[in-house]
């Protein structure tokens, strides 16, 4: 799709030498150059965490317009196109508004440096300052204390699985890591906290004491299993019996329990039921049922995913047990900046053959024969392909009854969805 916003987008990309620069002087500069639309969105549900951000945010989208609401959200980074980034008041944002907002936050920028993530932000934010609704959902982009998303004060905060990821910019301790994703934390603002290691949870602990921040804790002020083929949450306001999430594995009933405690905290449980089978969220562990590539399978049947970190490995090991058995062959592309082994080694045991691509457009990709490395460290047989595409058919003329699985990174997941229609 060649249109309006993408002529915009890609001069924005050009307005700073760094991709990813955490400090936020140049989100304050701008938001006050565009008076300050952050101030005027509605209330704030912040969300942070390594893993499971965007299907918590999704169930409590869910929720909250089953019971009648009117819900902006705002995720990163986007799979097929940009517009998934932005919904308003429900709907993804349209073409020509966006081309508007874009160009508006350009021309308030005036020239300075400012990171495309940032700039974005600030679109969204005059998006949803200029239309009504009553929520307002923001994903962190990375990390929170220095994130773009954190110049609000929200009405609720939550935290969710947090683990090793983006070392580079967040420290190489998982108390590093946990110390900034509790920079979402705001005085007085309650807090949904996810399962977590016990060393996160003392960050988030202590940083939660010193703001006077009330925290809900699964396991502590909530709990959620899988009984009977439900969903049972409990907490000091009594028990739910719910379906299963509609999404796929086992994390997705902690992400699950995380929308349900949010939604208690709002007070706007009517919605919990359609929170567990209206959620949508594209590329973890989605099933592909039409489209050019699936028609490249034939019996196989074919998966996309695009976790990317040894805890996103270990979520999709097990949700992968859960599937009627099949030959598992996966087709695997993944970033440099990536802990590729540790990825792979909870789904050695359930793979017969990796498929090592690099992903098509993308400078940080990760070369094809070093994906295939770091499969065989993980005691898994790889090989490499030339693409997605040809890796399908290699599997089809070897194992007609595959379980075919595409993984490693949401830009691999983004192209395959492209290459999909």
């Amino acid at each position: 799709m060649n249109d309006g916003s993408d002529v915009v987008l890609e001069r924005l990309m050009t307005l700073h030498p760094k991709v990813i620069d955490l400090v936020l002087d140049r989100v304050h500069r701008l938001l006050s150059a565009l008076d300050h639309p952050e101030r005027r969105i509605p209330p704030v549900i912040h969300i942070a965490g390594t893993n499971g951000k965007g299907s918590t945010q999704a169930m409590i989208r869910a929720g909250l317009e089953a019971a009648g609401d009117v819900v902006h959200a705002y995720t990163s980074p986007h799979l097929a196109r940009f517009h998934e980034r932005i919904r308003v008041a429900g709907a993804l944002i349209e073409e020509d508004d966006l081309a508007r907002l874009l160009a508006e936050c350009e021309a308030a920028n005036g020239g300075e440096q400012i990171t495309f993530f940032e700039i974005t932000t600030c679109a969204a934010f005059l998006a949803f300052a200029r239309t009504s609704a009553d929520w307002t959902l923001l994903e962190v982009g990375l990390g929170g204390r220095l994130d773009a998303t954190n110049v609000i004060h929200p009405a609720l905060t939550v935290i969710t699985p947090i683990s090793m990821d983006h070392e580079a910019f967040l420290g190489d301790t998982i108390e590093a890591i946990a110390g900034e994703k509790a920079g979402i934390l705001k005085s007085g603002v309650p807090c949904i906290v996810g399962p977590q290691d016990e060393r996160a949870l003392e960050v988030i602990e202590y940083r939660a004491a010193r703001l006077n921040a009330p925290l809900h804790v699964q396991g502590q002020h909530w709990h959620v299993i899988e009984e009977d083929g439900h969903l049972i949450f409990q907490d000091e306001d009594g028990l739910m019996d719910l379906p299963l999430p509609r999404l796929i594995g086992r994390h997705q009933v902690d992400n699950a329990g995380m929308a349900i405690a949010a939604l208690r905290a709002l007070k706007r449980t009517a919605g919990a039921d359609a929170a567990m089978t209206d959620a949508d969220w594209p590329a973890r562990m989605q099933r592909l049922r039409t489209g050019p590539l699936v028609d490249a399978a034939g019996d196989a049947d074919l998966w996309l995913d695009g976790g990317h970190n040894p805890a996103a490995g270990h979520a999709l090991a097990e949700a992968l047990t859960r599937l009627p058995p099949r030959p598992l062959h996966l087709i695997c592309g993944m970033l440099n900046t990536k802990d590729a082994t540790g990825y792979m080694t909870p789904l050695a045991p359930l793979a017969k053959h990796l498929h090592a691509v690099s992903i098509p457009g993308e400078a940080n990709t990760l070369p094809a024969a070093d994906t295939a490395a770091a499969a065989k460290r993980a005691g898994i047989p790889a090989s490499t392909a030339l693409s997605v595409a040809n890796a399908i058919a290699t599997i089809k003329a070897t194992t007609p009854d595959a379980r075919i699985l595409i993984c490693g990174s949401l830009y691999l997941a983004g192209n395959v969805l492209r290459e999909n229609g």
